[in-house]
């Protein structure tokens, strides 16, 4: 058995016995001095703690002390009842505490009382039953906080369990403080009653059993009723306010001595005013010493306070400067120079008020609505948008970076509005011409007073936030695919996992690598197919893998399975929508020129003939576009992908979709055909 152990029985065992057999006077005036020293341990243990759950078993040390000092009551009656006397310690007490006059001890034990039972009980048994409520309550908040932590990798596992495993003890614990504060409160009213019996019991014993004179009785008995009540109760009072110290205790910071320093005597002006107003009583009929006194020690914390203050703050900028100096001193760290932003968007200082918060920009906020307007349009998680400014581009210009290379640029002017055209304008309005840069849209920079004109007129009117955003999102579009990774794909598997098991293990890796999903995913996002739907992209991909591991052609399968959403974006519900078809004749040549070769399929197509297929397509775009209508040319499933690789170095934005891709109640009409 361990000796922490023996003797944590040893101090429960002992009250027991005491109940049952008498005590000699001097052993119970040693443990009547170590009833009190274990007070006093736990009100400093209650003290310096820096929070609750450091005397987690406090609701048990409770109710431990309690039976103890409840058996030394037991006790010390027993021996006032039968020898008329008490040990030592309480003699000591009756008469020096009392002064030696009964009604000075009797006030003196009545006052102790009414502080343990009316003040620091009554106050205890409050602020742990609210404790423990608002504790209980606020456990779900808090689980659900660490649970989004963990999401967003702020905290590890471990941390978490840690975490919630220290809620759970604070619920535990705050909830046994409620029902432990009921011991103390019980432990006073106890010795309030055991006080009273010692007193009625000692006269009777005195007079009717010894045949004591009443006053002689009454001296004797009245000393030692209140010796032992103050013997008892001093001690619970410690336990008590130990209690009360606990359950309102706030601060995880440091121990309650530092806390109190800090937070009464840490604002020298505080102290300065005391001070003054203890030297302005000092000419009242007040003590004058005193107050004089008061007030210049006040005075003079005050003035030290502020000197340290002022040596810290000397000692601070010091430091601040030696780690500027370090820093310069410091060879510089190339690595992190290495890391190349997936997205970046640079600006000149005239535009820094667009991103400052503090000055009432909105950029940062647009952006992340960007990111979360293109993942619920496209499926895709856009990487975080670095913005930064540069001191070496123009003030009122921006550059859009992908992976570190300039992609798009463009300038705006910061208190002006951009005013385009739509094409039914019949007033102009006066302005600076410009372009728009997403669109490359002919337009014009007008002043705040022109802006409600020239929305009255018809034109739509922008602001330069706006201006940014929508160009950084056109930038963001068109490079999705360079801008997914593997490590991106393997998190959208994640995600999709625990509801697919089956599919998922069927598909990776056994059928296809990461790798090759993150092609097939890039070639649909390449074209602006959303990938949101990924169980019906994994499902195809597992149904055609066992027979082709080219993502080309995996990607038409995928195309034709997700038709339902490509009809949907390109060919509007209830409408006729126009479209240029392709000639059989060069479909024909296009498959003839088709090599294939173990790095993938390629068009061997002659090259006066690849000018004049281009040079076709350019004249049907140019009618499609005159009659404000999207280049979309429609060709067969097997040719798709060839022509859209042979057409999109020249046209971008031309749209190619197979007859397997539309669904069958959309409606088209045929307004060209592409043909040599």
């Amino acid at each position: 058995m361990k000796r922490t152990d023996f003797l944590l029985g040893l101090y429960i065992l002992i009250p027991v016995i005491f109940l049952i057999i008498p005590v000699p006077l001097v052993l119970l005036d040693i443990l009547m001095m170590a009833n009190l020293c274990v007070a006093l341990v736990i009100l400093f243990n209650a003290i310096f703690s820096k929070e609750a759950l450091n005397m987690s078993t406090f609701p048990t040390i409770l109710l431990i002390t309690t039976l103890f000092r409840l058996s030394l009551n037991v006790s010390s009656t027993r021996n006032i009842l039968l020898q008329g006397q008490a040990g030592d310690v309480v003699q000591t007490f009756g008469n020096f505490v009392g002064g030696g006059s009964l009604v000075v001890g009797v006030v003196i034990f009545i006052v102790l009382i009414i502080i343990q039972f009316i003040v620091i009980n009554k106050g205890s048994e409050r602020v742990a039953e609210v404790t423990a409520r608002f504790t209980l309550d606020a456990m779900p908040g808090k689980q659900m906080a660490i649970d989004a932590d963990l999401n967003t990798g702020a905290i590890t596992d471990a941390q978490a369990k840690e975490m919630r495993q220290k809620i759970q003890d604070e619920s535990t614990f705050f909830g046994a403080m409620d029902g432990a504060t009921k011991y103390v409160k019980g432990d006073a009213t106890a010795g309030l009653i055991i006080t009273g019996i010692n007193l009625v019991g000692g006269l009777i014993t005195g007079v009717v059993m010894r045949g004591q004179e009443l006053g002689v009785a009454l001296n004797q008995y009245s000393i030692l009723t209140i010796g032992d009540g103050l013997v008892s109760q001093i001690p619970s009072l410690l336990i008590s306010l130990s209690t009360g110290i606990l359950v309102t205790k706030v601060s995880k910071e440091s121990d309650l001595g530092n806390i109190l320093m800090k937070q009464l005597f840490s604002i020298p002006k505080v102290l300065y005013i005391v001070g003054a107003t203890m030297v302005c009583l000092a000419i009242t009929p007040f003590p004058t010493m005193i107050c004089l006194g008061y007030g210049i020690v006040f005075l003079v914390a005050g003035r030290a306070i502020e000197a340290a203050m002022e040596d810290v703050a000397i000692e601070s900028e010091v430091d601040e400067e030696e780690e500027s100096a370090e820093e310069i001193r410091r060879p510089e760290n190339v690595v992190s120079l290495l890391q190349v932003d997936p997205i970046e968007l640079e600006f000149g200082y005239g535009i820094i008020p667009l991103a400052d918060v503090n000055q009432g920009g909105d950029l940062l906020d647009r952006v992340v609505m960007i990111r979360r307007q293109i993942a619920l349009e496209l499926g895709c998680v856009v990487p975080m948008i670095r913005l930064r400014d540069n001191i070496q581009l123009n003030p009122n210009q921006y550059v859009i970076k992908i992976k570190g290379v300039p992609i798009s640029e463009g300038e705006i002017l910061f208190d002006h509005y951009m005013a385009m055209n739509p094409g039914y304008v019949e007033e102009e309005i006066t302005g600076i011409p410009t372009f728009e840069p997403s669109f490359h849209l002919p337009a014009i920079w007008i002043t705040e007073a022109q802006r409600e004109r020239a929305e009255s007129l018809g034109y739509t009117v922008v602001d330069p936030p706006s201006i940014i955003a929508t160009h950084l999102t056109e930038v963001v579009r068109n490079h999705l695919d360079e801008l997914l990774t593997r490590q991106d794909v393997q998190n959208l598997i994640n995600n999709i996992q625990e509801a697919n098991t089956t599919l998922i293990s069927d598909l990776v890796p056994k059928l296809l690598g990461v790798g090759e999903i993150q092609k097939v995913l890039q070639n649909l996002l390449s074209e602006g197919i959303s990938i949101r739907d990924l169980v019906t992209i994994f499902e195809t991909l597992a149904d055609n893998a066992t027979s082709t591991r080219d993502t080309d052609v995996l990607t038409e399968y995928v195309r034709q399975s997700l038709r339902r959403a490509i009809s949907n974006k390109y060919f509007p519900a209830n409408e006729m929508t126009s479209v240029v078809t392709l000639d059989p004749g060069i479909e024909q040549e296009i498959m003839g020129s088709i090599k294939q070769t173990e790095q993938g399929a390629y068009i061997n197509l002659d090259p006066e003939k690849t000018q004049s297929i281009l040079n076709s397509v350019k004249e049907e775009m140019d009618k499609m576009e005159e009659l404000g209508k999207n280049p979309i040319i429609v060709t067969s499933p097997i040719v798709r992908m060839y022509f859209k690789k042979l057409t999109s170095e020249q046209f971008n934005d031309l749209i190619v979709v197979s007859y397997n891709e539309i669904e069958t109640d959309v409606e088209l009409q045929s307004i060209g055909m592409v043909t040599v």
